[in-house]
């Protein structure tokens, strides 16, 4: 099984060859459960005032760009927050 690291590391190499299932598991990691599951996206919350979610949804198995890059932009916001304190 792939760690969430190797799936953060391939998120930077390579934004557009991101499977949704590796996404969804980075961002379960980083923000607990998604807030809504059931239809075409995953909203999942962040723990910061302002704009507090990450939106993500599926194109026939793989992540949308440049939803990794918002995704790899509040994992780094976290690591910052969560590091520096």
């Amino acid at each position: 099984m792939v760690s969430v690291e190797d799936i953060v590391s391939e998120m930077r190499s390579n934004p557009k060859g991101v499977r949704f299932a590796d996404l969804c598991r980075a961002c379960e990691h980083f923000f607990g459960q998604p807030r809504q599951k059931g239809t075409s996206h995953r909203i999942y919350r962040t723990p910061w005032q302002g704009d507090p979610r990450v939106n993500i949804q599926d194109d026939k198995g793989k992540a949308k760009a440049y939803q990794v890059r918002q995704v790899l932009k509040a994992i780094e916001r976290w690591e910052y927050e969560n590091h520096s304190a």
